[in-house]
């Protein structure tokens, strides 16, 4: 008898907690089942569509609407998004440019930012090139602007024609690497007439064809074709999970997605699957491809959907506190 009542009270402890870990990240339990009508569409960043991808397939196996998922650049992402008002989430590996935030003010839309992740950005090679493993940010300027041979790098580098591939214009990557490498000038890598392609398949194949090609794209693009391609150390750091958590890689970079309050509030569909990407999606970024965004930034995100859907920030007083620890 005394087992009966252990096991009832066992019981019923289990089911009140099981509500309570689900809250634990912050977003209330969200059941894909319920949302099998309607549209859930997205378009943006072709860095983050991998992600948005993995996300959409978990959410579609526990019966939830199948996304769907452009990837055209995080420039054209915000087009559609802020100009168009045709997506309901714009998938972008840079954040919003204040243009395109009046853009949308202009169709009567407020994005919200969700941080979901971050990406080293890969600068790499062919697995054929031998000669070069490391650059520093000014090779990679001479590299992608002024440079004709490898040799004019580095002495003691190949005198063969360096041929270049790369993210076009409407591609949050091209944005990232520009404002990086060369102050927002996109001139000088545009004057080096370029291979370029929204397709970053397009670009794996162009890189790995050649030993003296060169390109750049989303980390998850390399991890994918790491047997045909040698990703470069910037600076001497290694891309990898200790240096874009502490900033120390060069190129490591942000991943957003983005929406607007009014859309969550007018299709249950589009909220809750947010709702589910930013529950889980630091299961599944590093086998994607990409690295957890920081735990303050993540905090952030999961503060914005709560606010959107008028519930009270938990975290602002921890990334407040972040924010004067980092000044």
């Amino acid at each position: 008898m005394k087992t009966v009542v252990l096991l009832s009270i066992l019981l019923a402890a289990i089911l009140l907690l099981v509500p309570a870990l689900a809250m634990d990240h912050g977003l209330p339990e969200v059941d894909p089942l319920e949302h099998a009508d309607g549209s859930i569409i997205t378009a943006g960043s072709s860095t983050v569509f991998p992600l948005s991808e993995r996300m959409a397939e978990l959410w579609t196996d526990e019966g939830g609407v199948a996304p769907s998922i452009a990837s055209i650049g995080s420039g054209a992402g915000f087009e559609r998004f802020c100009v168009e008002g045709e997506t309901d989430i714009s998938n972008a590996s840079r954040a919003i440019k204040d243009s395109e935030v009046e853009s949308c003010a202009a169709i009567g839309r407020e994005p919200i930012e969700f941080r979901v992740g971050t990406d080293a950005l890969a600068v790499t090679v062919s697995a054929e090139n031998e000669f070069v493993s490391d650059v520093t940010l000014e090779e990679l300027a001479m590299i992608f602007s002024s440079a004709e041979t490898w040799s004019d790098v580095r002495a003691e580098w190949p005198d063969e024609a360096i041929q270049r591939f790369i993210p076009g214009t409407d591609s949050g990557t091209f944005d990232y690497f520009v404002e990086e490498v060369f102050d927002e000038d996109e001139e000088p890598i545009l004057s080096a007439n370029p291979q370029l392609s929204e397709d970053d398949n397009v670009l794996v194949q162009g890189i790995a064809g050649s030993p003296y090609a060169i390109g750049f794209f989303g980390y998850a693009y390399y991890v994918e074709n790491a047997d045909v391609l040698n990703i470069l150390n910037i600076e001497g750091i290694e891309a990898k999970s200790e240096t874009t958590d502490d900033g120390s890689y060069p190129l490591a970079r942000p991943l957003y997605i983005y929406s607007d309050a009014g859309i969550m509030a007018e299709n249950a569909q589009v909220n809750a699957f947010i709702n589910f990407y930013l529950t889980y999606v630091n299961d599944e970024v590093v086998d994607v491809g990409y690295f957890p965004a920081s735990q303050s930034a993540f905090a952030g995100a999961i503060d914005a959907w709560r606010v959107a859907n008028d519930m009270e920030a938990l975290h602002m007083d921890d990334m407040d506190a972040d924010e004067e620890a980092s000044e």
